[in-house]
């Protein structure tokens, strides 16, 4: 999927906040940087001008993006469309020019021309974002988030990387059994020197090839001071990396917000119980107050062993999401790869590796195999008279 990265240029923050606000809510992740050049060099994909109260400063403002990044889309967004204004603004070099408040639907059908005409002009190597975000804790968010970033490395040979958001607890190099010198805040607090040297130094290698970028050590960060970091080391890892990986952990933050706003899939764990289905049902209705975000939703059911507490179809139906895929219970095999630091899709045959791999194929190849078919419960309808009586 196309990603663009955008900057907001505007001494409005009421302005801002809308704005991206309408960015987010389409179907092309944006993200959003301080400056209309990105701190590697290379442009951003998408300024918006405000030209609401000055339109020859805006003017001005359009012709300095334009010579300084010849291929960014610009949008000019201004007060009122009169003729002479919408010619000023193309001439200057605008690429859209938005009437504000801008018209339901022009705000995505201009992204999807902006990224329709950066994906033509360009050859870069797209990266596919995966987030992983649990319905509750102890779910096995981290354990799918590892091991399908193991088996991305080494089935696709392609740059990957994992990165740990999760403050003072990740676990993620715990997982993988590996100690690492920096964190994730290492990144954000030198974003000035953040390029693929410095990116290197950060990161630890595993065996299968795996970048990991382990999570902080302090309780308070990442955090909301933290998100315009966030969003940038994201960026530049767009464009290191063939694919991301990250474990948001199952807290709604605004770092959790941020990873969802960046991701082509959100990878939605929840496991076939009440206190569960129950987490996952309000989490999917606030990721869908995110815009498009629930449409990158993705639900991987966890733990799924006969006789199911809740049956798969009802959980379907009460999330009103399909289960894109579905993972066995099996815990001696998982709690000895957490013991040793090796990854269960590393630990040879057995039918959650099998899983493993099967899930990380389909997402190397979504036209490939269909889902395999849930057999259906054998357990009476006690889990769902629960169920129901928590509604």
């Amino acid at each position: 999927m196309a990603r663009l990265v955008g900057s907001i240029l505007t001494e409005d923050d009421a302005f801002k906040t809308q704005m991206a606000a309408l960015l987010r809510a389409g179907a092309t992740p944006v993200s959003f940087g301080g400056d209309p050049r990105a701190r590697d060099g290379s442009p951003a994909d998408l300024v918006i001008v405000d030209a609401r109260k000055d339109m020859p400063a805006a003017m001005s403002t359009v012709e300095q993006v334009r010579a300084a990044a010849p291929s960014v889309g610009i949008f000019v967004v201004a007060s009122e469309p009169r003729p002479e204004l919408i010619l000023q603004a193309m001439r200057a070099g605008a690429n859209e020019f938005l009437l504000w408040p801008p018209a339901e639907g022009s705000v995505a059908d201009a992204i999807g021309r902006t990224a329709a005409r950066r994906q033509s002009s360009t050859r870069a190597r797209q990266a596919t974002t995966l987030v992983f975000f649990g319905a509750k804790g102890g779910a096995g968010t981290t354990t799918l988030a590892v091991n399908c970033g193991v088996e991305l490395a080494r089935l696709s040979k392609r740059p990957t990387i994992i990165v740990d958001l999760n403050p003072g607890v990740g676990e993620v190099a715990l997982f993988l059994g590996v100690r690492s010198r920096f964190s994730l805040l290492d990144a954000i607090d030198n974003l000035h020197r953040l390029d693929a040297e410095f990116l290197r130094e950060l990161v630890v290698k595993h065996k299968s090839g795996l970048d990991i970028l382990a999570g902080s050590d302090q309780f308070e960060r990442p955090g909301a001071a933290d998100t315009a970091g966030l969003e940038e080391v994201f960026r530049l890892f767009a464009r290191q990396y063939e694919y991301i990986v990250i474990d948001a952990g199952n807290q709604i933050n605004p770092c959790s917000i941020a990873s969802f706003y960046t991701a082509d899939t959100i990878c939605f764990v929840a496991n076939p119980d009440v206190p569960s289905v129950r987490n996952a049902q309000r989490l999917l209705d606030r990721i869908g107050q995110l815009g498009s975000c629930r449409d990158r939703v993705k639900v991987l059911l966890n733990r799924a062993a006969e006789p199911y507490p809740i049956p798969p179809a009802q959980i379907e139906s009460t999330l009103g999401h399909p289960i894109h895929h579905t993972f066995p219970s099996d815990y001696r095999t998982v709690s000895a790869a957490l013991n040793s630091g090796v990854p269960v899709a590393l630990t040879g045959n057995s039918g959650i590796a099998e899983q493993f791999d099967r899930f990380t194929r389909r997402l190397l190849n979504p036209s490939g195999e269909p889902r395999p078919a849930v057999a259906p419960s054998k357990l009476s309808t006690l889990g769902l008279e629960r169920l129901a009586s928590i509604w």
